[in-house]
This record gives C-alpha cells, sequence and structure tokens, in this order.
C-alpha cells in the first residue's frame, strides 16, 4: 500500500449536456482498474451536484448516477458542495448510497492530501 496514490477529481458540469463530468468519471473508474493502487475522491461542486441524485433515467448512453455507484463500490469517497447544492435547491434531496454533502473545508482538506488533483 506503500505506492497508493490520492487523487482528487473534482466536477463542475452536469451529468448531461455536456461530457465533461462523464469524461472525470470515466477516467476515476479506469485508474481504479491499473496496477497501481488509487484512493479516488469525487467532490462534486457546481451543476455536477446533480450527478448524484437518484432515479436518473437518461434515455440513452452513459449513466451517471451508475458510474458514481461503481466508484464508491470500489471505494472512493464522493462528496457535494454544501454551498451548491443549497443554490440548486437539493440540500433536502435524497442521494445515492454513499455519496455525502461536503464543505470547502472537505475540499480543501482533500486537496492538501491528494498527490494529484484533476478538475473537469
Amino acid at each position: 500500500m506503500g505506492n497508493e496514490q490520492t487523487l482528487l477529481f473534482v466536477l463542475n458540469d452536469a451529468p448531461y449536456g455536456s461530457e465533461r463530468s462523464f469524461n472525470g468519471l470515466r477516467l476515476a473508474i479506469n485508474l481504479n482498474e491499473q496496477e497501481i493502487e488509487t484512493k479516488i475522491n469525487v467532490f462534486l461542486m457546481s451543476d455536477s451536484v446533480s450527478c448524484a441524485l437518484p432515479k436518473q433515467a437518461p434515455g440513452e448512453g452513459y449513466h451517471v448516477q451508475q458510474m458514481l455507484e461503481i466508484l464508491i463500490a470500489q471505494g472512493a469517497e464522493v462528496k457535494l458542495c454544501k454551498t451548491c447544492c443549497n443554490a440548486r435547491g437539493i440540500s433536502e434531496l435524497p442521494l445515492i448510497e454513499g455519496a455525502e454533502i461536503g464543505t470547502l473545508d472537505d475540499l480543501s482538506m482533500w486537496t492538501l492530501q491528494a498527490d494529484k488533483v484533476i478538475c473537469f
């Protein structure tokens, strides 16, 4: 475990309409499948906070909720920006299992602890 890398993914875009969040999650999942051990943290900001809402039913193509669930099952931590959730009126809505509301302090600590910070 001495070679483990801690990676922080900061996502900003809505789950659909742009592929930025999709591409960030795709990379995170793929990194977890490499031979080098990783610790993945995902912080959802701005419109990406809606990525962690349950019961998504995209017509076809990728499914961001499922991708987050895969990452969580792989051991990733997922937090949503509290300020961003409040601004969008979703603070009281249920989230997918394993995701939780976080703060700027959480993001700051994850940033300081990360070997790499990747923003989408």
